[in-house]
């Protein structure tokens, strides 16, 4: 997560950086709002759908079953991806929200799972740094990360709204990280198998990333107990 940009990574986000430029400014904000809402609506239609932290005996039983729910999300992802790459354009437009909605359904379910409640609204602040690590340059990952290994005392400093949220940045990470693969996703012919392919790859990254973002803040906890049963 701390390593500095590769070559390729510099100048990947060179060219899109350049070619963000290109694009009018009441364009960008067009999206940008658009995205905002659409994430918003997800983030709390999902709480609905979502029950409250579980319980388990061990580490390992939590993680099977969040390995297994992201599994099925995988699979329904990669489905999703498939039918609506077959589709061509119209159907390829579709494609966000269907994929936005299954992914940060998945992030609900894993957070619910490691014993923390997304009623908090500074929990699905949480959910969105995770899936700002997940899909962004390596130059706005270390800066993601800075700010989630240190999350108890960031959650203390959030703004009192969602809204003053960096919608601008998470939209055009998120944009550049998947405009290639979703373009292809549209050409006829091969937009299935790259719909299902691209899908089943990424939602199993942003699973992984869940889980190791929640194992960091277990163990910060677990050390914080010991620490003070230790008398430190």
């Amino acid at each position: 997560m701390e390593a500095r940009p590769s070559f390729f990574n510099e100048t990947s986000k060179r060219i899109q950086t350049r070619l963000n430029r290109m694009i009018p400014e009441r364009v960008h904000q067009m999206i940008t709002t658009a995205i905002e809402k659409m994430t918003r609506a997800v983030l709390f239609g999902a709480d609905y759908t979502t029950g409250n932290p579980k319980q388990y005996d061990s580490l390992e039983e939590l993680e099977h079953h969040v390995l297994d729910r992201i599994r099925f999300y995988r699979t329904t992802a990669a489905a999703e991806g498939a039918v609506t790459g077959f589709g061509g354009i119209l159907f390829g437009l579709a494609d966000f929200p269907l994929w936005l909605t299954l992914k940060m359904k998945m992030l609900f379910e894993i957070a619910s799972n490691y014993g923390y409640s997304t009623k908090d609204y500074r929990e699905r602040i949480y959910i969105l740094y995770i899936f700002q690590l997940t899909f962004s340059s390596q130059k706005q990952r270390r800066k993601v990360f800075a700010v989630i290994r240190n999350w108890e005392k960031e959650k203390e400093e959030l703004p009192p709204d969602i809204s003053q949220f960096d919608w601008r940045s998470f939209q055009q990470d998120y944009r550049d990280y998947i405009d290639l693969a979703k373009l292809l996703q549209l050409i006829p012919g091969v937009g299935a198998a790259v719909g299902a392919y691209v899908n089943h790859r990424l939602t199993e990254k942003l699973g992984k990333m869940a889980m190791n973002a929640y194992r960091n803040r277990c163990l910060c906890v677990e050390v914080l107990m010991c620490l003070c049963w230790c008398g430190y």
